[in-house]
């Protein structure tokens, strides 16, 4: 096997390819943390390589024969920042895949207004939480699982919202209040506290890369979409193996060093960064409740006839009323 890339070569791009770009985490040189990085990087860079990798494509394949070799110790303990925050949150984790936005998906009949208010809200939200890491990309606590060109989902999510809305999307989005509150969460954290970044990080990345492939197919059947176009979202083209780099990112949260102090703060973060995205899922639900009830609820113009011709002609007012609820349902359909 080759020697190892340089750190500074590593962060200028070197001769590979640009995999990975400053910031991304990875430490290849001889004074890397963890093993699991080691050995990581000397699998993904060797320097007898006689393909060079194409953009940033990541040799995934290497990866796991390496990532294969450690114990199941080495992987897991219950000392694990991931495995804690795992415990932590696992029952806002149900409560967050029984909400009625996230059932309509498993139940694969999520719509196409529940899908377009979802996308307005995870716009403000990676809005916030890239900037945020992006800005606290060489603090200690967010350095280690720091992949913009991996995980990165702003630009995604702004073709998306193009594709449903027209260029000038921007001028028709909406938030519900509790989106706007999860953002300021992530604003003041990363002024104040950026190591509890790492753990909104891990539960909106992660939970996109676990369920990003098998939630994109429901949506894209459930709105009877074309392609892939409206689903840039779901799509991780940085990633080629979801479950590899899941290994690594938690190994990488891992690493961080944290006093107890700042072990409970983020620990507590990850049970409120589940508690933010459900009440973000509420809200919406409540915002297409109350754009539902604003259709149906239009005045419809009726026909003014005379009492006399009514009271007279009692077929006639039948056939009138039936008329006026036909246009009226007409109306709340194509309304929307």
């Amino acid at each position: 096997m080759g020697k190892l890339i340089g750190k500074e070569n590593l962060l200028e791009g070197g001769d590979r390819g640009g995999l990975y770009k400053r910031g991304t985490g990875l430490d290849c040189t001889h004074t890397a943390q963890t093993v699991p990085d080691i050995q990581i990087c000397e699998s993904l860079w060797e320097t007898d390589q006689t393909t060079k990798p194409k953009g940033r494509q990541t040799n995934w394949a290497t990866m796991e024969t390496e990532m294969k070799t450690q114990t199941a110790a080495e992987q897991m303990t219950d000392r694990d920042l991931s495995e804690q925050i795992k415990k932590v949150t696992r029952e806002s984790h149900v409560r967050a895949e029984n909400t009625e936005l996230m059932l309509s998906f498993q139940r694969g009949q999520v719509s196409l207004a529940q899908y377009k208010l979802l996308l307005c809200s995870l716009y403000a939200i990676y809005q916030a939480l890239e900037e945020e890491l992006d800005k606290n990309s060489n603090h200690a606590g967010v350095a280690p699982i720091y992949f913009p060109t991996e995980l990165a989902r702003l630009e995604s999510i702004e073709k998306d919202l193009e594709y449903f809305y027209g260029q000038d999307w921007r001028d028709k989005i909406v938030v519900p209040a509790a989106t706007k509150r999860y953002c300021h969460r992530l604003r003041q954290i990363g002024q104040e506290n950026p190591a509890f970044l790492v753990a909104h990080a891990y539960t909106r990345y992660l939970g996109d890369l676990s369920g990003g492939q098998v939630l994109g197919r429901i949506a894209q059947k459930s709105m009877g979409l074309k392609g892939n176009e409206g689903l840039s979202f779901f799509a991780f083209p940085g990633v080629s193996s979801p479950n590899l780099f899941k290994q690594l990112y938690r190994s990488r949260m891992n690493s961080v060093e944290l006093t107890e102090e700042e072990r409970n703060g983020v620990l507590e973060e990850a049970v409120r960064a589940f508690e933010f995205n459900i009440q973000v899922f509420d809200d919406l639900q409540t915002m297409l409740k109350l754009q539902n009830d604003s259709t149906l609820s239009k005045p419809v113009k009726t026909l003014q006839v005379p009492g006399t011709i009514t009271n007279t002609f009692p077929l006639l007012r039948l056939v009138l009323g039936f008329f006026v609820a036909v246009t009226a349902v007409s109306m709340g359909v194509y309304a929307f």
